[in-house]
């Protein structure tokens, strides 16, 4: 059983040479598989280079830019590896924004055009951009006009079509002039902090960081790789389909979340690889009819995006059945990873921590002023190495307050690293909170309060109080059938955990409010106590 593509280390440097090499190596096997439609890894890669040859035919040239918004359809890989066999530069966009959000994406990457579908989940998206002002677009291509289903005479098929003219010889052209240091991709920020922000990444880093994880975590070329994350993001396009063509693997992509479709899928398909954020096994965990469907096939899981509690990572081996899992660690300036577990860590290692340094990355841990401190204490996470993004666009001045003169990468995030170098990650600095002076880390509340048997997920945010400056507010879902009262909860929190970090209040609810990645919108629930 093979593990990668090609022995050619030379030809891994650029998307057009990595497609290539699986098609060269894997053949007819199938690469991914949607509903009733297969393609096997030669056609993958013959309309890799029949989507290029439109790109040609429409007048697009190494450097521009095209955007995609839309969700997880294999048309959506066609268009993003046709466009970046050629040096153009793909700019994902959140399959959630509106029509404003889209807009300054659009227009801040100068986007010449946008591929998207006509409607998904009872949105019009052509219609969302009604009224917006776009100078830089050329053109709008529906991928689909209803997203649920194949168009086989639609936008993108005349799209294609218009490449019969473009010959062989030009395509090929085209495709040698593309190097490891041309910009793959601009992906955006979520804005939390302010407007998004695009972090520009090239060829040769993102397929060293997804070759570098794809072969650590073990994705291996017999996995059926159930890709729920969305393709926007870098969990599910780049630890997603594009590991799954560096592996050899097989790509089945999900189109919405729902959960029982997602239980019959694993059975179905015989699903072996299926990561996500830690919202998607608490789901599986919870769901009622669990036991109706056979999902012994799993093997591994992939966690991260958020927080992991470590009584998750046990019931997601005893209960679930994985053989292996890991847990990582990345952020989109970093094209999607900075650290992570290897398969062979002891138990305890990987269920408490998000590993440690991928190979030819550094991580340091540093106080308020930049100086490195000493393994167990808690302060902001840099990172240095070739996955360092090459900057924000447009935004020298961003650029330079997020990178070191000596190319460190400060992340935001707050982590403790001990002195074998695995990294724990304590939480943002922004969801940090201070009662009576003593610093609070929302994940580590979370986490004990996820031990609790009734608990099934939790987020703690950070209330005013008048007497301690801020005191510990939760938000709890409780495991189905589960009765649990605030007074029972909050005395158990008492016994549990230092004072300064017991809730003063819980509210109980359905679910938690998450983004596209499975990341809690503490923003929302801040919210609803203002509200």
């Amino acid at each position: 059983m093979s593990n990668s593509p090609s022995e050619q280390q030379t030809e891994w440097k650029t998307l057009p040479g990595i497609v290539a090499a699986a098609a060269a190596e894997h053949g007819e096997r199938t690469a991914l598989r949607e509903g009733d439609l297969e393609l096997s890894f030669a056609e993958l890669d013959r309309l890799r280079r029949r989507s290029a040859a439109a790109f040609l035919a429409a007048g697009l040239v190494r450097g521009d830019r095209i955007a995609i918004w839309a969700p997880n359809i294999h048309e959506w890989i066609l268009a993003a590896i046709g466009a970046q066999s050629l040096g153009i530069t793909l700019v994902p966009i959140n399959t959630r924004w509106k029509g404003p959000e889209v807009a300054y994406a659009l227009n801040l990457s100068r986007a010449k055009l946008l591929f998207t579908v006509g409607t998904f989940l009872d949105m019009d998206y052509p219609a969302m951009l009604a009224g917006e002002s776009l100078p830089h677009l050329q053109g709008i291509v529906l991928l689909r006009q209803d997203a649920t289903e194949r168009d086989a005479a639609g936008e993108w098929q005349a799209f294609l079509a218009r490449g019969e003219s473009v010959a062989d010889a030009e395509v090929d052209e085209r495709v040698a002039e593309v190097t490891p240091d041309d910009v793959l991709d601009i992906g955006f920020t979520s804005g939390t902090t302010g407007a998004p922000k695009g972090v520009v990444t090239t060829h040769g880093q993102n397929i060293r960081v997804f070759e570098t994880w794809s072969g650590t975590v073990g994705l291996r070329s017999d996995d059926n790789y159930l890709i729920i994350n969305p393709f926007f993001h870098a969990f599910g396009y780049k630890a997603g389909w594009l590991s799954a063509i560096l592996r050899g693997a097989l790509i089945l992509p999900v189109l919405s979340f729902d959960l029982d479709a997602v239980m019959a899928q694993i059975e179905r398909d015989r699903v072996t690889m299926l990561p996500g954020a830690p919202t998607i096994y608490q789901s599986l965990l919870a769901h009622p009819s669990r036991e109706h469907y056979d999902l012994s096939s799993l093997r591994l899981a992939v966690t991260g995006a958020a927080p992991v509690p470590v009584e998750l990572v046990n019931r997601m081996r005893g209960e679930l059945a994985f053989e292996t899992v890991v847990t990582a660690y990345g952020l989109t300036e970093s094209c999607g990873t900075v650290s992570i577990c290897r398969p062979d860590d002891p138990a305890e290692i990987i269920s408490g921590t998000s590993g440690r340094a991928m190979e030819g990355v550094e991580i340091r841990i540093v106080d308020g002023d930049g100086k490195g401190l000493p393994a167990g204490e808690p302060g902001e996470i840099w990172v240095r190495g070739y996955n360092v993004m090459q900057g924000y666009l447009d935004n020298p001045q961003a650029t330079a307050d997020t990178i070191t003169g000596d190319g460190w990468l400060k992340t935001g995030d707050v982590g403790v690293m001990d002195a074998d170098g695995y990294l724990d990650i304590t939480d943002r600095i922004k969801d940090m909170f201070i009662v009576g002076g003593f610093n609070c880390y929302p994940a580590e509340i979370e986490n004990q309060l996820c031990s609790h048997e009734a608990i099934g997920q939790a987020a703690v945010i950070g209330m005013p109080d008048e007497r301690m400056g801020e005191v510990a507010c939760a938000f709890v879902v409780l495991r189905p059938g589960a009765g649990l009262e605030e007074a029972a909860l909050l005395a158990w929190c008492k016994e549990t955990m230092a004072n300064y970090k017991v809730p003063r209040a819980v509210h109980f609810v359905d679910s938690l409010p998450v983004n596209a990645a499975g990341k809690v919108l503490k923003t929302e629930l801040r919210e609803r106590l203002s509200a």
